[in-house]
């Protein structure tokens, strides 16, 4: 049964996949430091402030899931499928998903931040 409105189910999904974008991002940021790159800073410096940005972000949602007392607990995770469950006013709702649909939502995420933040840099590249 589904007892999460449409606005609480998107906060709910948008705090765990940004959740795991943040995880990613934080990882690539170890892999580039710790590998063999001639050019590490760009990289590093661009992941730093996709991870800023993600994390205002999540602050942002997070607070709004508290004020609706609104949780995102793991259940389990298999080869195909990840569930997890969301809780809001004392009710529960399952939530099962896709592993290739987490990793795409987690992408675009990956992507948006991405954006966010080269967004900055347009002047420097139409100009020069």
């Amino acid at each position: 049964m589904q007892y999460l409105n449409e606005e609480e189910r998107e906060l709910a999904t948008r705090y765990l996949f940004l959740s795991m974008a943040l995880v990613v991002i934080r990882q690539d940021i170890q892999t580039i430091e710790q590998g063999s790159f001639k050019l590490k800073e760009p990289y590093v410096e661009l992941l730093r402030k996709m991870d800023q940005k993600g994390k205002a972000e999540r602050r942002y949602v997070k607070e709004a899931m508290n004020k609706k007392q609104l949780h995102v607990i793991l259940l389990n995770k298999s080869d195909s499928f990840t569930s997890y469950l969301f809780t809001v006013r004392g009710y529960e709702e399952k939530r099962n998903y896709f592993n290739p649909a987490i990793k795409k939502n987690v992408e675009n995420i990956f992507y948006e931040l991405m954006r966010k933040v080269m967004q900055r840099y347009d002047g420097y590249t139409k100009s020069g």
